[in-house]
């Protein structure tokens, strides 16, 4: 009889398999409130490791961190008019407060574009208080009428970058730096994906904005995710909220201004791209636990070891957990860290004492081999750096194998229906052609230059646009 499989094959339903993992490796669960989520600690943990790799990078920068009020007067949304049609469908307004109708109703924060310019506007006097670079850790609320754990929330965790700066070429090449130093860098070699990275057309770009910059990500059934933005404002918030400041000139002058964000949705890019029919795949240079040292049983001799090896990777740098919960059976525990993606798991047994080794077997290109304890601390850092690289190779095969070439929309909208990606060209495609697209579910991810570089303008000359359907 037939062994019932602990998740739904990704081939049989790709949705319900997405559901499952969430599930069983402990990520998520659904919230009391309709498009809310409770990320448990093990999805919190990998949020985390996010948070400090992006950090760390935002940083480096020269932007600092702040936090700006959750709750936005309704009128701040008002002033700058193509920000409020962009956000008006998504909008959660408190009206009562205290038990009493408030005389003015409160946005929930959907972004933070006028808040942050209302303050902008006060602390920016002179070309000596540019750049201003600020970056908040924040949730946000944009009400979800097809809600799915992380990737579609009313509620969601992100980081918001909002800058001011003397001149256009300034502002431009900032968010331009964060595109490429920021999240691509990190997107690629923590998160092991091989994004694309483009400008938005002007029917894709945020509400708001003069250009859109985006990184597109390919997902295990060929759809695309958008993974992250990095927006140029121009003066259109400073020009609604007076953000002015005195130029070396003497003349009083608008700033120009960029903001750009990432969210816990790239925990479901996570799951999407590197997940596999035996749960998650999650890349060593992410992981919160990198290595699970397991005890098979529950000796005393066996656990000692366990703990004591446990003791010795810590001190060698790794992100180690070890499991010596031996009441629940070795086999459960050993499925549940494949659920969870660990790279790298080492069990050990009364026999593997015996022998001087322990069984090391590797999550993400599979296999298993005894290894002689007294080498584990100098064999599994290279380990984890193959693995690593692995699943980068892994993720732009899939997205080269399954992206082609096309001439004609209805090339393109095949492509995108048989589970792919299509690169046509934007002179063919143009604004017409987008509005066709969407006939068939499917959108421009991007506008590329020929040689894969962003493009300086949307109608660049050589401008391919990069088509797929999309989460």
């Amino acid at each position: 009889m037939a062994k019932t499989p602990v998740l739904t094959p990704r081939a049989d339903d790709f949705p319900r398999w997405y559901q499952d993992l969430i599930g069983k490796a402990e990520l998520a669960d659904n919230g009391p409130v309709r498009g809310t989520m409770v990320i448990r600690p093990y999805g919190y943990g990998l949020w985390e490791r996010m948070q400090a790799e992006m950090d760390a990078r935002i940083k480096e920068t020269g932007t600092q961190n702040a936090y700006f009020p959750l709750l936005i007067p309704e009128s701040y949304l008002t002033r700058e008019a193509d920000h409020v049609e962009g956000f008006a469908p998504e909008l959660a307004v408190v009206t009562h407060g205290g038990g009493k109708r408030l005389e003015e109703p409160a946005v929930v924060r959907p972004t933070s574009e006028t808040i942050v310019n209302d303050y902008f506007s006060k602390w920016i006097q002179s070309y000596r208080d540019l750049p201003l670079l600020i970056n908040q850790w924040a949730n946000v609320v944009r009400w979800e009428l097809r809600p799915r754990l992380f990737l579609r929330t009313s509620e969601f965790l992100w980081q918001e970058g909002h800058t001011a700066h003397a001149t256009y070429e300034e502002a431009r090449d900032f968010a331009a730096h964060i595109h490429r130093r920021v999240y691509e860098d990190f997107m690629r070699n923590v998160l092991a994906m091989d994004v694309v990275p483009g400008r938005k057309t002007v029917k894709e770009r945020f509400a708001g904005a003069v250009n859109t910059l985006t990184l597109e990500g390919m997902m295990g059934d060929g759809k695309a995710l958008q993974m992250a933005t990095s927006h140029e404002l121009g003066q259109n918030f400073a020009r609604a909220f007076q953000t002015r400041y005195l130029s070396r000139e003497g003349r009083q002058e608008l700033v120009w201004q960029t903001s750009w964000g990432s969210t816990t949705r790239m925990i479901g890019a996570l799951v999407m791209a590197h997940g596999d029919d035996d749960g998650l795949r999650v890349p060593p240079r992410l992981a919160h636990v990198q290595v699970v040292v397991l005890a098979i049983k529950g000796d005393d001799s066996v656990l000692a070891k366990v703990r004591e090896i446990g003791d010795r990777l810590r001190a060698a740098g790794l992100r180690v957990r070890v499991d010596d919960h031996t009441d629940t059976p070795f086999g459960r525990r050993a499925v549940d860290w494949e659920l969870k993606g660990v790279p790298v798991r080492v069990e050990i047994g009364p026999r593997d004492l015996e022998n001087g080794t322990a069984m090391l077997v590797r999550r993400i290109p599979g296999g298993k081999e005894p290894v002689a304890m007294d080498q584990l601390v100098s064999v599994l850092p290279g380990i984890l750096d193959e693995d690593q690289a692995l699943l980068l190779a892994q993720s732009r095969e899939r997205r080269e194998s399954r992206t082609v070439e096309v001439s004609t929309i209805e090339e393109a909208v095949e492509a995108a229906s048989a589970g792919g990606w299509a690169r046509i060209p934007w002179a063919v495609l143009g604004e017409e052609g987008e509005k066709k697209l969407a006939e068939y579910a499917v959108t421009v991810r991007c506008l590329v230059a020929e040689d894969g570089s962003v493009p300086e303008a949307d109608d660049a000359p050589g401008n391919v646009a990069v088509v797929a359907r999309a989460y």
